[in-house]
């Protein structure tokens, strides 16, 4: 009987030939024993189909619930065990402890190792989902007593248990019912939900074993517990059974898993970074800006170093607008219902907007958006072509509901100011008008001290018509319209389908921070819905009155967040042009203080910000205070400073520099405030 062959091509090129059958594995012992060993899942592609260039959209994402328990497209790259029997020609990746996929692997497998360790020590536990994370794994279970902190640890000592008994990840498949009836039997309702949500009747169902424990799951997995070295149980909280508080509550238990011990405390060193970078905790020690009860959730108080932060921002921002030929507006923070309902935001973004206020003559809503006023002004009078494009800009507050769970410190509030701008112009300046934005948000992110950023594409979902406003062939055009403008510019970039606004695609920007963190901020949106809505107009040249096209943007995103981002980016030691406090004056006695005064007059009219510390204090208990707030530059003076018209100067983060004439400091400070510099 002749063996029925294969053709595998593998990552360089090189195409084999095995039998029918022949597993990823049995591919890798072909090549190497040390690939063998090292390898952890793989990656296949269908012959035909592109093979995957990169990890999959996936990685570094929170697997949802259907890309757990729902077959992947056949023709897409898709990882597979070891163990699966390759039955077709396809393109084969074999994924090490380096690939991105491979480690989403391992934290899944982490979950199951989790989830097998608390079924042994309390079997009444059922089971919900266990996915991996962008930081680690979790796993939802239901228990009517509450888990421990000291439960945690007897888990986590138990899965090094199950670890070190090397129990093989096997793949099973059982006919739907039957796997329905063993869940059914253990009041597993849960998996039961899972199992008639995403498989059809007539289905074989996917589930895997290791030891004793069985899980519905798609996989795939590590080819063994022990391949699990480095892991660890981080916390606990509570979650309601498919989101809903009318269900059961669930208990979520969090952990994280590596390849190394190196890997992992690299990991948790870099958490503690973060939690040292905190806006919400540098924002209480620098007094920069406040959140109170009794004023409410979600809406900010600028303190007064903070409200300088935000001036200087805002300054830039609108003398930068004006400079690239906006115009400066303002509009109301409530207007009627009514042109929420025109503007189509009381259909489409309804579950984001406050209650409307009733009022004498009408309903009010609080604006979540600035574009219907601009729209308003733009209306307000007649234009021709040879007035486009138009560009209204705004430093305008908005207002959005945001459920008292999701809101963090500046990153996500009720109440925030957007950098606005509108752009009104005709179809053929769209692409020119992007381009322009495009480079006013690498201005903007360079001017502040990102070097690094990542470029996201949002198209729609045209089989999802019910959340988007406008015709096939405005939105085919209005991608395209970005699409070229990117190219344009030489961007890389990234498409993700069906995460457009309703009104049209977007252009986002998201920048990456001194740790590596992907901050959303930027955007660039076409629009080709609100003109037709509110039939806004232009008289082209040839007589006839047209229908503009508009793009919206926000640079900074909202000043709230940007500011947020910044604090946590430079750790609250902001450069010298942004800082609040500039400059901090020590003077070593009280009879230094004539002097100390003088020089503070002196910086005052070269334009700084200067505190003096005139307190009866010891030196270094001032020097102290001073740095403590990340003043970047502490001048002292003493009888030789004084004498010599001098400063001692001490640098943030570089100590005592010792002493130069005053007019050459005020020089050198003069030179890195004004060229925005990053260093001092």
């Amino acid at each position: 009987m002749t063996v029925q062959e294969i053709k595998i091509t593998l990552p360089d090129g090189a195409i084999k030939t095995f039998p029918t059958g022949t597993t990823p594995y049995q591919v890798a012992e072909s090549i190497s024993p040390r690939l063998a060993q090292a390898a952890v899942v793989a990656r296949v592609t269908a012959a035909g189909a592109a093979p995957a260039a990169t990890a999959s959209a996936t990685a570094g994402k929170e697997a949802s619930e259907a890309a757990m328990y729902s077959a992947a497209d056949p023709t897409a790259p898709r990882l597979v065990d070891l163990s699966t029997p390759l039955t077709q020609d396809v393109h084969l990746a074999l994924l090490t402890d380096r690939d991105p996929d491979a480690l989403q692997v391992l934290r899944h497998s982490a979950a199951h190792l989790m989830a097998t360790a608390v079924l042994e020590l309390f079997p009444e536990t059922k089971l919900g989902h266990g996915p991996a994370t962008d930081q680690g794994f979790f796993y939802d279970f239901y228990r009517p007593t509450p888990f421990t902190p000291e439960d945690l640890k007897l888990i986590e000592g138990r899965m090094a248990e199950i670890a070190a008994r090397d129990e093989k990840f096997v793949r099973e498949f059982e006919p739907r019912e039957q796997a329905l009836e063993e869940f059914r039997a253990g009041n597993d309702f849960m998996k039961v939900h899972f199992i008639e949500r995403f498989t059809q009747p007539g289905e074989s169902v996917s589930l895997y074993r290791n030891g004793n424990f069985v899980d519905f799951c798609r996989g795939p997995h590590v080819p063994s517990t022990s391949r699990i070295k480095a892991f660890r149980l981080t916390n606990l909280a509570g979650a309601y059974w498919l989101g809903d508080e009318n269900n059961p509550q669930l208990q979520r238990l969090y952990g994280t898993a590596f390849f190394s011990k190196k890997d992992m405390d690299a990991h948790f060193e870099r958490l503690e970074e973060i939690a040292r970078r905190d806006h919400r905790v540098l924002g209480k020690q620098l007094d920069l800006f406040s959140i109170q009860d009794l004023a409410g959730p979600g809406l900010v108080f600028w303190h007064p170093r903070g409200a300088m932060i935000r001036k200087i921002m805002e300054d830039w921002m609108r003398e930068e607008c004006i400079r690239r030929g906006y115009d400066m507006v303002y509009t109301p923070h409530s207007m009627r219902l009514q042109l929420w309902q025109t503007s189509g935001h009381a259909g489409f973004y309804a579950q984001n907007m406050f209650t409307p206020m009733v009022l004498d003559d009408a309903e009010y809503q609080l604006k979540p958006m600035n574009c219907p006023g601009h729209i308003l002004i733009y209306k307000s009078q007649p234009h021709s072509y040879r007035d486009l494009p138009v560009r209204y800009a705004e430093l305008g507050n908005v207002y959005r509901y945001e459920r008292s769970g999701t809101m963090h410190g500046l990153l996500r509030v009720r109440g925030f100011t957007q950098d606005d701008a509108h752009i009104f112009c005709t179809p053929e300046q769209i692409e020119d008008e992007v381009v322009a934005c495009i480079d006013f948000a690498q201005s903007v992110l360079t001017t502040f001290g990102f070097t690094d950023f990542q470029v996201e594409l949002s198209t729609w979902d045209p089989n999802d018509r019910d959340h988007y406003a406008g015709s096939e062939e405005h939105w085919n055009l209005a991608i395209h319209s970005l699409e070229s403008a990117l190219k344009r510019k030489g961007i890389a970039y990234k498409t993700i389908p069906g995460e457009a606004a309703f009104y049209g695609p977007k252009i986002d920007i998201k920048l990456v921070d001194v740790l590596g963190r992907l901050w959303q901020l930027s955007t660039v949106q076409f629009d080709f819905n609100l003109p037709a809505r509110f039939e806004l107009e232009y008289v082209g040249e040839d007589g006839s009155r047209h229908q503009p096209v508009m793009v919206h943007r926000a640079l900074f995103g909202s000043i709230e967040r940007f500011f947020g981002v910044l604090i946590e980016h430079y750790a609250g030691a902001f450069p010298l042009w942004l800082a609040p406090t500039q400059i901090g004056l020590v003077p070593i006695s009280e009879r230094h203080l004539e002097y100390a005064q003088k020089v503070q007059s002196q910086l005052q009219k070269a334009g700084f910000r200067v505190t003096l510390d005139a307190r009866n204090e010891k030196m270094n208990a001032k020097i102290r205070d001073l740095t403590l707030q990340k003043i970047p530059y502490v001048l002292i003076m003493g009888d030789k400073e004084a004498e010599a018209n001098a400063v001692s100067v001490r640098t943030r983060g570089k100590g005592d520099q010792g002493s130069m004439p005053l007019a050459d400091f005020i020089t050198k400070a003069t030179n890195l405030a004004d060229s925005k510099s990053m260093d001092l």
